[in-house]
C-alpha cells in the first residue's frame, strides 16, 4: 500500500505545483490579452481616421453637402454606427456615381455646421470625440473666458442636433450633460437657443431647465412670442404670472396697452409705416412707449428702421426694459446697413447694458473668430460679423468717451478690474515669449502712451500714496482706465489676426497654467524646478506656433519681424531661469 501511495502522493504534488503556476500566469496572460486589444483598437482607429483626414484615402461612396462643402462619406461604416443612415441608404439603389445629400433635407429642424459635423464623423468613425476647433467655437472677445460665449453654445447645440437627428444615443446624453452646465451661464438669448435643440430633441430635463432660466430672465413677452414655440412660450408665460400675481385692474389695463402695442409692432411686420403713423395717433402710444425701435432693430429689414427713424420722435439711445438700446439690439443681429442707419442718426456706441457691455463687445461676443479672421477674397461680400465690429470700432475710434460723462456711478466696477488684469498678464506673456512683436503690436495700438494697470487696491492702499494721484477724480480715473482696457485688447486683437497659432497657446496658457506659473520664483525648490519647465514647454509651444504663422501667413507688417524664434532661445530662456 506504500508504494501504492507514493505515486499517488508525488502526482497529488505535480498537479498541485502545476495549478500554481497555471493560476499565476492567468493575470499575466489577461494583461496582455487587454494590452493587445487596445492597442490594436487604437491602431483601428487611428486608421479609420485617416479616411477622413487624409486626401490620398478618399474612398468615399457618398457626399453630405454641408454650408455648401461637400463632406465624403462612406456607407458602411455610418449605416453600422447609425440607425439613420442604415434606414437612410436602405432606401438607396446602387448609384453609377457618388450619392449626394443635403444636410438641410437630413436635418430639417435645427442647423449642423460644417465644423460640428467633421467632429461628429470624427465619433462615428473612431469613437474618440475630438476637441472643437477653435476658430469655430470661441468669439473673439479678448476678455471672454470662452465657455459660454455664444460660438460655443452655439457648437454644443449643433452636436447635440447631429446626435440626436442621426440616433447616437451616447452622445445625446453627453451633450445634454454639457448643456445643463451652459444653461446657467449663459445669455438668455442663448439659453433660447439650446431650447429650441432640447424641445426638438425631446429632451425633458434640459427643456425644463431652458424654461426656468427664461422664466426668471428678463426677455420680453415679444422675444417668447417671435423665437420659441407657442405652447413654450404659454409654460413661460403661466411661471411668470405665478411668480407675480398682480390686481385685476392693473391686469386688465396692462392687456389693453399691449394689444394696441402689438398692433404696431405688427404693422412694423407688414413693413407699412404709414399705418404705424396712424396707429400712434390714435392711440396715444410713442414710438418710445411701444419700443418700436427696438423691435424693427431685432426683426425688420433696414429699410423700415431707416423709415421709423425718418419719422423723428423716438430717442435714438433709449433703454428697454432689459437696459439695452436699439444699437444693443442690431448689434446682437449684426446687421451692417440697421448699425450704419442707427450711428447716421446719432446712436452711442459707449453706452453700456447692466452687464457692463457696449455695443462692440456685444458684437465681438456673438462672433466666432473663424468668421472674423476669415480672408476676405477681392470681388466677394465681406463677412457681415466682422464688417459690423469694424464699423463700430471705427466709430468709437471717433468719439472714444462720448458717453463717459453721462454714467451715472462713475466708480470703477470689478468688471473692469478683472478685464484689465487679465489683458495686462496677457499682453506681458507676449512681450515675454516674442518682444519685437509684442512691441509693435502695442505702438499700433497705441497702448504704450497708456499707464499700466496693476490693480486698484494696490493703488489705493497707504503703502502705495505716493503712486496714487490724489486731485483725480473717479470720472477721470475711470477713462484712464477704460482707455488703458481699449489699447491693451487691441494689443490682443492685432495678436490674434497676425499670429493665430501663438494666440491659441497663449489662451490655453492663460486659461490653464496662469495662476501657477505666474510666479516662478514661489514655492520650493521641486515646484521651482516643475514651473521652470512648464516654462520651457510653454516657449517650445509657442516657438512652433510661431513657425506655423509665418509659414502660413506670409504677411509684412507684424509677421515682417523673426525676433520670436530668437527670443525664445535667448531672452526668454535667461528671464525664465532669473524667475
Amino acid at each position: 500500500m506504500a508504494n501504492l501511495e507514493e505515486p499517488s502522493s508525488a502526482l497529488t504534488v505535480t498537479s498541485s505545483s502545476n495549478l500554481s503556476t497555471e493560476s499565476s500566469s492567468l493575470p499575466a496572460a489577461a494583461d496582455a490579452g487587454n494590452s493587445l486589444e487596445v492597442a490594436s483598437l487604437t491602431r483601428l482607429s487611428c486608421n479609420l481616421d485617416r479616411l477622413l483626414i487624409e486626401s490620398d484615402f478618399d474612398y468615399s461612396d457618398a457626399e453630405i453637402v454641408v454650408d455648401g462643402v461637400a463632406i465624403g462619406i462612406h456607407r458602411c461604416i455610418l449605416a453600422v454606427r447609425s440607425r439613420f443612415f442604415h434606414e437612410l441608404f436602405t432606401q438607396e439603389s446602387s448609384p453609377a456615381g457618388k450619392l449626394r445629400y443635403e444636410m438641410a433635407d437630413l436635418v430639417p429642424g435645427g442647423r449642423i455646421g460644417k465644423e460640428a459635423f467633421r467632429v461628429f464623423l470624427g465619433y462615428l468613425y473612431t469613437g474618440k470625440l475630438r476637441a472643437p476647433p477653435p476658430e469655430a467655437a470661441i468669439c473673439v472677445d479678448a476678455t471672454c473666458a470662452h465657455d459660454a460665449c455664444s460660438p460655443a453654445v452655439n457648437f454644443a447645440v449643433e452636436l447635440m442636433y447631429a446626435s440626436s437627428a442621426f440616433q447616437i444615443s451616447e452622445l445625446v446624453s453627453l451633450f445634454q450633460r454639457r448643456l445643463l452646465n451652459l444653461v446657467d451661464k449663459a445669455l438668455a438669448e442663448d439659453v433660447i437657443t439650446i431650447l429650441l435643440v432640447a424641445f426638438r430633441s425631446k429632451l425633458g430635463q434640459l427643456q425644463n431647465h431652458c424654461i426656468q432660466r427664461v422664466a426668471r430672465s428678463d426677455l420680453s413677452s415679444i422675444t417668447l412670442e417671435k423665437e420659441i414655440p407657442a405652447e413654450l412660450a404659454n409654460e413661460i408665460r403661466s411661471i411668470r404670472r405665478n411668480s407675480q400675481p398682480r390686481e385685476g385692474d392693473s391686469l386688465d389695463a396692462d392687456a389693453i396697452h399691449a394689444k394696441r402695442i402689438g398692433r404696431i409692432h405688427r404693422a412694423l411686420d407688414s413693413d407699412d409705416v404709414e399705418l404705424v403713423k396712424l396707429l400712434l395717433s390714435e392711440s396715444g402710444i410713442s414710438l418710445d412707449d411701444a419700443y418700436a425701435l427696438h423691435y424693427a432693430a431685432a426683426y425688420c429689414d433696414s429699410k423700415v428702421v431707416a423709415e421709423v427713424l425718418e419719422l423723428g420722435s423716438a430717442d435714438i439711445d433709449l433703454k428697454d426694459g432689459r437696459g439695452y438700446t436699439p444699437l444693443h439690439v442690431a448689434s446682437m443681429r449684426r446687421e451692417p446697413a440697421i448699425i450704419v442707419s442707427l450711428l447716421r442718426k446719432g446712436a452711442s456706441t459707449m453706452e453700456t447694458t447692466a452687464d457692463g457691455q457696449n455695443a462692440v463687445s456685444i458684437c465681438r461676443r456673438m462672433t466666432r473668430a473663424k468668421d472674423y479672421y476669415a480672408k476676405t477674397v477681392q470681388g466677394q461680400e465681406s463677412n457681415k460679423d466682422r464688417l459690423c465690429i469694424d464699423i463700430l470700432e471705427r466709430e468709437m475710434r471717433r468719439t472714444p468717451f462720448a458717453g463717459d460723462e453721462a454714467v451715472t456711478s462713475p466708480a470703477v466696477d470689478d468688471g473692469l478690474c478683472s478685464n484689465l488684469l487679465y489683458l495686462e498678464n496677457r499682453v506681458a506673456f507676449a512681450r515675454l515669449l516674442f518682444p519685437s512683436e509684442a512691441k509693435l503690436a502695442m505702438k499700433i495700438a497705441q497702448a504704450e502712451t497708456t499707464s499700466e494697470f496693476t490693480g486698484i487696491s494696490a493703488s489705493r492702499s497707504s503703502s502705495n500714496l505716493r503712486e496714487v494721484d490724489l486731485n483725480e477724480t473717479p470720472t477721470t480715473q475711470n477713462k484712464r482706465l477704460r482707455s488703458r482696457m481699449d489699447a491693451l485688447a487691441k494689443t490682443v486683437e492685432l495678436g490674434r489676426r497676425y499670429f493665430p497659432h501663438c494666440s491659441q497657446v497663449l489662451d490655453k496658457f492663460m486659461e490653464d497654467d496662469l495662476p501657477d506659473l505666474f510666479y516662478l520664483q514661489k514655492g520650493s525648490a521641486d515646484e521651482q524646478k516643475i514651473k521652470r519647465m512648464r516654462f520651457c514647454e510653454l516657449r517650445e509651444d509657442v516657438r512652433r506656433a510661431f513657425g506655423k504663422d509665418k509659414a502660413e501667413c506670409g504677411r509684412s507688417g507684424l509677421s515682417s519681424s523673426s525676433s520670436s524664434s530668437s527670443s525664445l532661445k535667448g531672452d526668454s530662456k535667461s528671464k525664465a531661469t532669473r524667475k
